[in-house]
């Protein structure tokens, strides 16, 4: 008679399958609630403490591991010498577990849970049970998901289940308590670290599981899909409502993250417009109209096609405006009835619920991969006050209004460097955006403001290296230049700024964006 051991905290279909089993004619071991649950089903089924001989102890905390348990399970059915041993020792083969795990990373996503009770959730014996099953797969199966139960039952009952399917079944656990024992470790570490240190990790866990799949990637010929990491606080667009429209694609989701990144940034009502992950318009006004409107005047055929985010819920009234021209996807933390009406006649158009703020990256980490490796930074989560600038010039014109001295450096920070961006009457007027020149970005911001960048605001990513870019814009019209500053040549910038009366203002921090 074959014997199963059945010990699961996820109890989804644990009763038919083991009854299934029962009618194979299978003995059935089980631990604490699994075993209640099954005996209440009228299954016989033996407690482990009854079969090691060996009561739970310590509140439940050891109740598998024994040599009866892990024996059975590791001892090789091929070798004489551990046949005899399990003889000896009177262990009897167990050629089946069915095991799932604590819910650590369900429990730690949560608000407000404490140390101890994390702790309570990192299971011991659960791994302990898989890993010696999966180590001796030659002879025992193991089932970690109840998705696995069924084609366990019908290949077991014509007699396919095969060499291959238990190799299939370890591998998923090895992967499976990997990411188990790595997830322990990341949170671990964040709690014995000092939080306030800026120290990286010294080991990253890639615990993802895919939250979507999609059509492709970035092109049609590329696989691709959403993963989110497991075990984190669901954020971001993983918890945006999709509200009406056709499923979203890899470069939708890249744009509507840069898009919702750079609006949850702005104090007053904003609209941002991005195309191909870089902002083409960002306004901000009074009311969330105008807001659209200063937005998309700042470029206009750029704009067309774009994603559109909101950090004000949507009225009818800009609904109405909007459904004039084509967008990709519209985010905002709501719309109320009546604007949805309106959206809905335009049937392919995404329109995505957002959540209060938006975070700048996932757990705190920037990570891209290259060639050979990944590149792991912090988020680019710094900004200096606009009270903390160093004036270096005082123009001869009014001094600009901070909210626009502030949108300015907000905007020039979410465009790929190298960034230029002018800003006028709450709105960008020109954008200069990964041009390997910065006096190319000045030329192309100042092109697409036109005479628009007549008393407007320039803001750089980083330092002119150079006079020339001052100049070029100078000549168009810009009257205030915002930089980090820091080049070996700031005393020609300083000295062409005094020289035209226009204002000069250092950051001292840089901000590119690759």
């Amino acid at each position: 008679m074959s014997t199963a051991l059945l010990s699961v905290f996820d109890k989804t279909g644990i009763v038919p399958f083991a009854k299934a089993l029962q009618e194979m004619g299978w003995s059935l071991l089980a631990t604490g609630g699994t075993l209640k649950i099954l005996s209440d089903a009228g299954l016989k089924v033996q407690e482990v403490s009854f079969y090691t001989g060996a009561p739970e102890c310590f509140d439940g905390r050891v109740k598998t591991l024994h040599p009866r348990i892990h024996g059975g399970l590791l001892y090789r059915r091929d070798v004489a010498s551990h046949v005899e041993d399990a003889k000896r020792l009177n262990i009897e083969p167990i050629d089946l577990i069915v095991v799932n795990l604590y819910p650590f990373e369900a429990t730690i996503a949560k608000e407000g849970v404490g140390f101890d009770e994390s702790i309570e959730q990192i299971d011991i014996g659960g791994p302990s049970m898989l890993r010696s099953a999966a180590k001796n797969h030659s002879a025992v199966t193991v089932l970690i998901d109840p998705s696995q139960y069924d084609a366990f039952i019908e290949k077991t009952k014509d007699g396919t289940w095969s060499v291959a399917d238990r190799q299939n079944c370890a591998l998923e656990v090895f992967r499976r308590t990997s990411l188990y024992d790595g997830a322990i470790a990341t949170w671990l570490e964040k709690q014995v670290t000092n939080t306030e240190t800026t120290d990286l990790p010294k080991q990253v866990s890639l615990d993802l599981q895919s939250h979507q799949s999609l059509r492709y990637g970035e092109n049609p010929h590329q696989q691709a899909g959403f993963y989110v990491r497991r075990g984190s606080t669901t954020e971001g667009i993983a918890v945006c409502k999709q509200i009406q429209g056709k499923e979203l694609s890899f470069n939708n989701l890249l744009d509507s993250d840069g898009a919702a990144r750079v609006v949850c940034q702005l104090n007053e009502p904003g609209c941002v417009i991005v195309k191909h992950n870089n902002p083409c318009g960002i306004g901000i006004a009074d009311d969330i109209c105008t807001a659209f409107i200063k937005a998309q005047a700042s470029d206009p055929t750029s704009a067309f096609g774009g994603i559109v985010a909101f950090n004000q819920i949507v009225p009818a009234q800009l609904a109405q405006a909007m459904v004039t021209s084509f967008w990709e996807v519209i985010l905002a933390p709501g719309f109320t009835p009546s604007a949805c009406e309106i959206f809905s006649t335009k049937k392919q158009l995404r329109l995505l619920e957002t959540p209060k703020g938006w975070p700048l990256s996932a757990d705190g980490l920037d990570l891209r991969s290259i060639g050979g490796g990944f590149l792991l930074q912090r988020p680019d989560e710094a900004f200096t006050p606009v009270k903390n600038w160093e004036i270096k010039v005082a123009g001869s014109t009014p001094k600009p209004s901070e909210s626009d001295l502030l949108l300015a450096q907000i905007a020039a920070k979410a465009v790929k460097s190298n960034s230029i961006v002018l800003v006028k009457d709450g709105g960008t007027v020109g954008i200069g955006a990964g041009q390997m020149s910065r006096v190319d970005s000045v030329e192309i911001a100042c092109r697409k403001a036109g005479q628009r960048a007549k008393g407007a605001i320039l803001g750089s990513d980083a330092f002119f290296p150079f006079a020339d870019g001052l100049e070029l814009a100078v000549k168009n019209g810009v009257t205030t230049f915002i930089e980090p500053g820091g080049s070996v040549r700031d005393n020609e910038v300083i000295e062409a700024a005094q020289k035209h009366g226009v204002w000069l203002f250092f950051t001292g921090m840089r901000h590119f964006r690759h």
